[in-house]
């Protein structure tokens, strides 16, 4: 049997469940394709910086697949609807018998696979696919009555509860690589160095710099990662000036690296334990099993890939659209210095820090009010590790709309927030520098005359007329 295996969000070797078992089941070799997709990239708001990522990372894969003897064909799509007629004329040329890849969840990447399902099994070949992108499957986790979980606390125990299970009846492991084959008289197409459309604004050797490629340096940075800095995690993840999380977030999002990799990486410096035991161990595990916890909300109520709000009756807020506040919260330049410099170092870097993630996005909607669904896209545009579930997840918590969402009355001062994570501002200095000469109290909130003199403007709204006016909006919403 002859199999194609259809790269996707898993750029890796080791660790590939679709490729493993495709290994495992070919008789006459393994054919790779890759398909870049520009339109259902642009429909997706999947950003410049990420693309650049994955390409650089396909090139490392394509490296790796020739030193195998896997031929690697590029197959570029115009729509989603091309797909499945475009690869199942690819298996007729190259003779293949089944085609392999792993699990995708959000709904239109599900319509697309089932239409390929749907076309190969009528032309007689064989379909399968895995569960990869996820640690546990999404639909494997339930509740008492059989439903999917909205708050996450209980998903994270019984996910725990499901995982013990696995692991004394049918232990998760890693999978290697596949095995070097024979060579197949089957060339490889060269892949791209980048695609039009998806320019990006940050030099090409900083995206280097800041974000290297492939499965090698993923796995580097996560064992750098665990042997100095995890255990220290919990003290330090919410501090912006430093380097206290992993940073593997764009590897896991292009898949050059997988979760199990993290989660058994970080259980087997946690002596074996994925729940208690090091205190900054436990908390990275846990922020994992929130990643499993969105992609599950993802796959059980899959209005959430639709623009629409996790609580229906949260879609009748009066959101603003004021396209000027808007504007003055992406560029950083909303007077709120924390705020500034957390959407400037997105602008600047294409990553964000998590806790300036929830900042930032509770002020835009909270403060400035403006609709959750304009930052979504924002940051999905803008961000090197953009993952749909993880991304709307944070916002719909953000904007009190989601499942397990911020109670709409506790709403973040941007300002004590700053004080807090940011005590001697010196992530504020990094990123808004008109304001490094002050004072580590001056700088959270500039008087008036040193905003004027250091060109920084005024604060765009008052913090705390805004929280009457978003409690107020919420709350108009009970019965």
């Amino acid at each position: 049997m002859r199999i194609l295996h259809w790269f996707r969000s898993d750029l890796r070797l080791a660790d590939n469940t679709a490729l493993y078992h495709a290994a495992r089941d070919a008789t006459r070799g393994v054919i790779a394709v890759y398909m870049p997709a520009p339109a259902e990239w642009k429909a997706h708001d999947l950003s410049p910086v990420q693309v650049d990522l994955r390409l650089r990372s396909l090139a490392v894969v394509a490296r790796d697949l020739s030193a195998k003897n896997i031929p690697l064909r590029i197959l570029p799509s115009k729509s989603p609807r091309d797909v499945a007629r475009l690869l199942l004329n690819l298996a007729r040329e190259l003779e293949v018998d089944a085609i392999y890849f792993n699990t995708e969840y959000e709904i239109d990447e599900s319509r697309r696979d089932e239409d390929v399902f749907a076309a190969f099994t009528k032309a007689g070949l064989k379909v399968k696919s895995f569960v990869d992108q996820s640690m546990l499957d999404p639909t494997s986790i339930s509740t008492g009555s059989g439903t999917y979980f909205t708050v996450f606390t209980p998903f994270k125990n019984a996910w725990l509860k499901r995982l013990a299970i696995h692991q004394t009846t049918a232990p998760i492991n890693l999978l290697p690589a596949p095995p070097r084959q024979s060579p197949l008289q089957i060339n490889s197409d060269p892949v791209p160095a980048s695609i039009n459309g998806f320019e990006s604004h940050i030099s090409a050797a900083k995206r280097t710099s800041l974000w290297p490629a492939g499965e090698h340096a993923a796995h580097a940075l996560l064992t750098t990662f665990i042997r100095s800095s995890a255990s220290s995690y919990k003290n330090q993840r919410d501090i912006p000036s430093l380097r206290g999380t992993s940073q593997l977030s764009p590897a896991l999002a292009t898949g050059t690296i997988s979760p199990k990799q993290c989660f058994l990486a970080a259980a087997e410096a946690n002596k074996g334990k994925f729940d208690g035991g090091n205190e900054g161990l436990q908390t990275w595990i846990s922020e994992h099993i929130w990643r499993e916890f969105y992609m599950h909300v993802t796959t059980g109520f899959p209005r959430v890939c639709m623009n629409r709000a996790f609580k229906v009756a949260t879609d009748r807020i009066k959101w603003s659209y004021n396209e000027k506040h808007f504007e003055a919260w992406k560029q950083g330049r909303t007077g709120y210095p924390i705020v500034d410099a957390a959407m400037r170092q997105l602008n600047t870097t294409g990553w964000m820090h998590n806790r300036l993630r929830m900042v930032a996005a509770m002020f835009l909607t909270k403060d400035l009010f403006i609709d959750w669904r304009w930052g979504e896209r924002y940051f999905m545009q803008n961000l090197v590790d953009g993952f749909f579930p993880s991304n709307n997840g944070g916002w719909q918590w953000s904007a009190s709309t989601g499942t397990d969402a911020a109670p709409y009355f506790r709403i973040l001062s941007p300002l004590s927030q700053s004080q807090r994570f940011d005590a001697d501002g010196d992530f504020i200095r990094a990123f808004v520098p008109e304001l490094s000469s002050l004072s580590s109290d001056e700088i959270h909130d500039p008087a008036p005359l040193t905003r004027a003199r250091l060109n920084y403007p005024p604060q765009i709204v008052d913090h705390a007329a805004a929280r009457v006016h978003a409690i107020a909006a919420f709350k108009a919403l009970t019965p």
